[in-house]
């Protein structure tokens, strides 16, 4: 499995399902890096101060910066205190001298809010006795732009800043045609300087008089386009709506988006992830505006925006049904007409093209267990009769049905839920995700179709037949067979023996099961492990450390320290996605206490 460790700089990120802002720095609150996605690029393309901008190593793309009477004031000389408002929009206080500095940064998000676009805004509060003039400004650098799917590769371009219209300053690169352009404007009246160089620099500001015991504002609106008018217009859009209208509107659809279990610690826990997963699991291509699953956004995950079908629609969209059923249907179509044409076939580009084939049972039969539930928690039963809907079940039907052994109902995979080579090509949690799979089938496709389908029980009778694993004189569950004697013990830490209660594969009470939990050992390296974990014996236990554990500055991390630390492969938002749920489904459903 490939890896990348977290970077060192606990980076404070925000978003919309258009803009990634994954790195603002909590010292001084420069945006050192924004991205978008672009689907003809199947890819995300970012634009940075400099090429190693994730360690917060040369130039930012954007600082605020402070002069007071001429002279030059950095923010975070007195210290600087951070907030995060409704779990998702980063907030500084700090002071200079007599002036209380106070700045935030969103990305709009709402009914007719839904812009390709951030919004920065500073106020400074004049405690003293006197009037100040006082210069606010976002200053920067423009001295990388990159393409990622995995890797991140530079545009050899030109970098180019340059003054357009109404005060705006636009970035791009050179050759024609560009993929992306990026503006900058204030919100009234503005000195706008451009110095070109291998890598432009430029601010925007804006001068202002603070009379004492007064507050005064500004906004500085920053906008995506697929090329430099695009991104100037999305800028003018901004400034009729106004920077106060576009932060209520974004607060009020947040909180529409908040769960509540009855605890606070465990609220911010759900609610942090689920966000998370909501702008960072799902994005908006700039090129085309349709909506597509994605492993994650943030620049340091080693699976940068590929994705599997179990992690879209197993991880990333039962967090974002919670709080937003129409997206979520949305997003179950977008992904059978993405990558139902081959249904656990593999990891996938964001347009569908595969990236890296692989037969999984559970991606094959994810399709399926989505389409269930999202049945049972929205009522909208009419999703089966959408065309992409209805041909996935169909094919994922065949393919399954196609890796039956001809002698036991159980059915055999290439790969496991990582992409490695399976030990035995029959699972324990891929035959349990196949027989509720089958289920399923039998209730949605046609009657002559559902009378072929193989009986579920009957897989489930086999599994715990060709499973069952004396080990130390007690009966435990081998997690992968071969039907011919040999088997193998080690839990998968992505399909872990854990999950199979959710599954109906067995009873959480259930004695085998039990003592296969408690012989997984208690020392947490995967994340994906710990969750499935809330549906075993320890999950009181599993809840109080997730509770503690600082994972990737809050969010999801692949694999953590005994003490929840972020190890490697963080701000993971299909896995956040699955912790949000699971702690939901913890509480609410278990009735595991807080």
């Amino acid at each position: 499995m490939n890896t990348t460790p977290p970077p060192q700089i606990p980076w404070q990120v925000t978003g919309n399902h258009w803009l990634a802002l994954p790195c603002i720095h909590p010292a001084d609150g420069a945006i050192w890096a924004a991205g978008v996605l672009h689907r003809g690029a199947r890819a995300a393309i970012e634009f940075a101060g400099g090429a190693e901008f994730v360690e917060g190593r040369g130039e930012p793309l954007l600082r605020p910066s402070l002069r007071v009477d001429g002279t030059l004031r950095e923010l975070a000389a007195e210290g600087i205190a951070w907030e995060r408002a409704v779990q998702w929009l980063p907030t500084f206080t700090c002071t200079s001298g007599s002036l209380v500095v106070r700045g935030s940064v969103f990305a709009p998000h709402g009914r007719d809010t839904d812009l390709s676009g951030a919004v920065y805004t500073i106020s400074v509060e004049n405690r003293g006795a006197e009037t100040v003039s006082i210069d606010i400004a976002l200053e920067g650098t423009l001295g990388h732009r990159q393409m990622r799917v995995r890797s991140a590769r530079p545009f050899p371009d030109t970098h180019r800043a340059s003054v357009g219209a109404n005060e705006v300053v636009v970035l791009e690169g050179t050759a024609l045609p560009g993929v992306v352009a990026f503006a900058l404007g204030a919100d009234g009246p503005a000195a706008v300087d451009v110095h070109d160089g291998e890598a432009p620099r430029f601010s925007v500001r804006r001068t202002l008089s603070v009379e004492r015991g007064t507050t005064r504002q500004v906004a500085f609106y920053l906008a995506a386009g697929p090329e430099r008018d695009g991104a100037e217009a999305t800028v003018a859009a901004m400034r009729r709506r106004g920077w106060r209208d576009l932060l209520a509107a974004t607060r009020e659809a947040l909180r529409a988006l908040e769960q509540v279990t009855g605890n606070d610690a465990i609220d911010r826990i759900v609610n942090r992830n689920l966000i998370f997963a909501y702008f960072y699991g799902c994005a908006r291509a700039l090129d085309d505006a349709h909506y597509y699953p994605v492993r994650t956004r943030v620049p340091w995950h080693a699976r940068g925006i590929t994705v599997r079908d179990w992690e879209a629609l197993m991880w990333t969209l039962p967090a974002v049904q919670l709080g937003d059923a129409p997206l979520a249907r949305e997003l179950l179509l977008r992904t059978c007409e993405l990558h139902g044409y081959a249904p656990g076939q593999g990891v996938h580009y964001v347009d569908g093209t595969l990236f890296e084939p692989g037969f999984s049972l559970e991606g094959a039969a994810a399709y399926a267990l989505a389409t269930d539930r999202y049945i049972r928690e929205t009522g909208d039963d009419q999703i089966v009769d959408e065309p992409a809907v209805a041909d996935t079940l169909y094919l994922s039907s065949d393919d399954i049905a196609a890796r039956r052994d001809e002698n036991v109902p159980l059915y055999s995979t290439e790969v496991t839920l990582s992409g490695a080579a399976v030990t035995h090509p029959f699972t324990l949690h891929g035959n349990a995700v196949v027989a509720q799979a089958l289920e399923v089938f039998r209730r949605t496709l046609d009657e002559e179709t559902a009378r072929e389908v193989q009986d579920p029980e009957a897989v489930r009778a086999a599994l715990l037949r060709h499973f069952a694993s004396e080990r130390d004189g007690k009966t435990g569950l081998a997690s992968a067979v071969d039907l011919k004697g040999a088997r193998a013990m080690e839990d998968d830490p992505l399909a872990s023996s854990l999950w199979l209660p959710l599954y109906e594969a067995v009873d959480r009470t259930d004695s085998t099961y039990r003592r296969t939990a408690r012989g997984l050992g208690a020392t947490p390296t995967s994340l994906a492990q710990q969750c499935a974990r809330l549906l075993g014996p320890d999950a009181p236990q599993v809840l109080q450390w997730l509770r503690r554990a600082p994972l990737d500055n809050g969010v999801a991390a692949e694999i953590v320290g005994p003490e929840g630390k972020a190890v490697a492969n963080g701000g993971d938002a299909s896995l956040s996605g699955l912790v949000a749920y699971m702690v939901w489904y913890a509480v609410h459903v278990l009735g595991v206490a807080p």
